[in-house]
């Protein structure tokens, strides 16, 4: 029998996702973004979604979603909204109102016993409050009754096309042990999936064009292209921003790896002329073909980062963005494009998810079977 999964702040669906593409049962998710919402019950049609604030959601909810008594889930997954900790927000802290969800979290541990459970944040949680918060998790779940380690991932090391950091928190109450996945791209490894590997096969779309449904440029040149493929002959969410005439004229300027400084002074926007030449070091970025993506954002806008295509003037689609976040090309978004880039850049890439529910059943003692597309190993932690 496959093992048993509830997704907390699930979004979109990016670790549910990995799970399922690891062979678990996704029985439920929660969120209370209405757009990711419908893209959850879009793609995961297998599973339950409740919608709504977490602190409406009751245990008993969401074990009547899942078909299960307490004691009987196999892993409660999730990521409470990581924004109140992210280095992108200046005024992060746990005053901001986000910063407190984890106890929602934890209160839903207590309430439905899972055998396991996986909590995903940004980094920036370990330096809030001197690292308190993670004490906090640490000490509520052994309180609860879980043995608990945690680890920083970087996605990149599992096949991800994109620099990311993750922290994953994972606590146990059996008596398996607990494995983190071992890294399987990098230094005298597999090479790391390049930015062309995740995009080089998408047609392209000119500044604010909207093709609709399309068919691919090319056939897949690298397992990446064949594990998001799939069985997928077209191509959807690949429609790009309009962006206005200075910033056309801008983006002429900018070869791949540059940045705001190749800028012309006299077509630089207003507060960059006062910029140092060591602030905003990503900033209309050209992204660099053989290079990895930086972190994917809720909004891939070229003002924030390097989100500009590597040979075209225009910024990344949501299909582009949604492939150097490893999501499979038949996953359609839904909502508003605004919409759409925000659960994609929320979400935890599909691969990295499917890497650490691979260790989770190594753990338990279950038979892993390894695509060839997307190699990996484990290591106890």
């Amino acid at each position: 029998m496959k093992k048993t999964a509830v997704d907390l702040f699930c979004g979109a669906g990016g670790l549910s996702e990995g799970f399922r593409q690891a062979g678990f049962h996704v029985l439920a998710g929660n969120d209370v973004d209405e757009s990711a919402g419908k893209t959850y019950l879009a793609t995961h049609a297998e599973a339950k979604f409740l919608s709504g604030p977490i602190q409406s959601i009751s245990a008993p909810d969401m074990m009547a979603a899942a078909g299960l008594a307490p004691g009987e889930l196999d892993v409660l997954i999730g990521g409470p909204p990581c924004q109140a900790y992210s280095v992108y927000n200046h005024q992060r802290g746990v005053h901001d109102d986000r910063a407190d969800l984890f106890r929602e979290y934890l209160r839903l541990v207590d309430g439905m016993k899972p055998k396991w459970v996986v909590m995903e944040n940004v980094t920036g949680i370990t330096s809030i409050a001197n690292g308190t918060v993670v004490d906090t998790i640490r000490v509520e779940l052994d309180r609860l009754g879980y043995r608990v380690d945690y680890a920083v991932l970087k996605a990149e090391e599992y096949g991800v096309p994109q620099e990311r950091r993750r922290i994953f928190f994972i606590g146990t109450r059996t008596d398996a042990p607990i494995l983190l996945p071992q890294p399987t791209h990098g230094p005298r490894l597999e090479p790391f999936t390049t930015i062309w590997d995740a995009i080089g096969d998408l047609p392209p779309v000119d500044n604010g064009e909207d093709p609709g449904v399309i068919k691919y440029a090319a056939t897949p040149s690298c397992w990446f292209q064949r594990y998001v493929r799939g069985n997928a002959v077209t191509v959807q969410n690949h429609a790009a921003p309009k962006l206005g005439k200075v910033n056309l004229e801008r983006m002429h300027h900018i070869p791949q790896g540059g940045s705001w400084r190749d800028i012309p002074f006299d077509l630089l926007p207003a507060g960059m002329k006062r910029a140092k030449r060591s602030d905003h070091t990503k900033r209309y970025g050209r992204m660099t073909p053989d290079g990895l993506s930086c972190t994917i954002l809720t909004k891939c806008d070229i003002h924030w980062g390097a989100y500009i295509h590597p040979i075209q003037n225009r910024a990344i689609t949501v299909r582009e963005a949604a492939r150097l976040q490893s999501f499979p090309d038949w996953f359609e978004f839904q909502g508003s494009k605004t919409d759409q880039y925000v659960q994609v850049g929320n979400a935890v890439p599909p691969l990295l998810g499917r890497k650490v529910a691979e260790a989770l059943l190594t753990a338990t003692g279950e038979r892993v079977s390894f695509d060839e597309q997307a190699p990996g190993s484990i290591r106890a932690a």
